[in-house]
């Protein structure tokens, strides 16, 4: 499972909010709520979340968790 936890550290650190990122960047509301509940987003969305937050690798904003951990940890 990819989840986005470290993306809502960022955009808060820059100053960027939800609204912001919908009214002046153009990702759409549907693709938010997907981020925020860390379903399936478009390459594209994360390319361009990359591009606005100025990362250094998609590290930054995602994190990898295998199955087998997610399954333990419940």
């Amino acid at each position: 499972m990819i989840v986005y936890d470290k993306l809502w550290d960022v955009l808060k650190r820059k100053g960027i909010s939800q609204n912001k990122l919908y009214k002046q960047y153009g990702i759409s509301r549907a693709q938010i709520y997907r981020l925020k509940h860390n379903q399936v987003v478009y390459t594209s969305t994360l390319d361009m979340m990359c591009e606005i937050l100025e990362c250094s690798d998609i590290s930054d904003i995602a994190t990898y968790i295998p199955n087998d951990r997610q399954v333990s940890d419940s």
